[in-house]
């Protein structure tokens, strides 16, 4: 029906390639009767890699809430950007600026797409997507994979893979060193489909009103309105 927002099926893998969670859409399972993706292998890891890698959970951990603005560049759909809030555990919201009509918001249970010029909405699973490891409590490396971890002079990268969903694909966060702090993320899908996210003007410890993670339809009225 014109006009009312309707949710429909997941999307295909490259329109989700298009959100990169930004980050947390970037993931659709692989169809029934897909080969299983080999387990993935683990960096070796020294007693600083270790160290650093306490301090990065440390400093994640200690995000409660924050707002900033992101730049997005996916392969395949080029840039965008636009404004997100974070509120741990759970909690998060990525408006896109114009003319990009997406909205993401994640509500500790559910990541809802919504494209606001087609009036349209879909949503995943929270759990399901690489946006849970930094909307988690507690937010550990534990039970990960760690692949990659790399020192620069841009600061320390650190790659992760679910070991119990490796096909769910690959987060690759860059932190700058000297204090902890996170700049960019990237993940790369099973499509070997890449997005990056790279963050500035952040705030942490803001007051967020919570309505901000709260999906509702904005045609719910219209549709009580017209019911016979």
């Amino acid at each position: 029906m014109d006009g009312v927002l309707q949710t429909k099926k997941p999307m295909a893998p490259s329109r989700r390639a298009l959100l990169g969670f930004g980050l947390a859409l970037a993931t659709v399972p692989l169809a029934t009767g897909s080969r299983a993706a080999a387990p993935p292998a683990a960096v070796a890891l020294t007693p600083q890699d270790l160290a650093d890698l306490r301090r990065i959970s440390a400093y994640l951990n200690g995000i409660h809430t924050m707002t900033a603005r992101f730049q997005q560049r996916s392969s395949g759909a080029g840039a965008a950007s636009g404004s997100l809030w974070l509120a741990r555990p759970g909690r998060m919201r990525f408006e896109y600026d114009l003319p990009s009509p997406i909205l993401l918001i994640a509500d500790r249970f559910y990541v809802y797409y919504v494209d606001k010029q087609l009036s349209e909405m879909s949503k995943v699973g929270l759990k399901s997507t690489p946006a849970w490891f930094l909307l988690r409590e507690p937010i550990t490396f534990d039970d990960l994979v760690v692949t990659g971890l790399e020192r620069g002079a841009n600061g320390l990268a650190v790659s992760v893979v679910d070991p119990a969903e490796p096909d769910k694909g690959s987060l690759t966060m860059l932190f700058a060193s000297q204090p902890p702090a996170l700049r960019q993320w990237t993940i790369v899908d099973q499509q070997r489909k890449t997005t990056t996210v790279s963050l500035s003007d952040a705030q942490f410890g803001v007051a967020l009103d919570p309505e901000l993670f709260v999906y509702r339809d904005p045609f719910a009225a219209g549709r009580r309105q017209f019911q016979p």
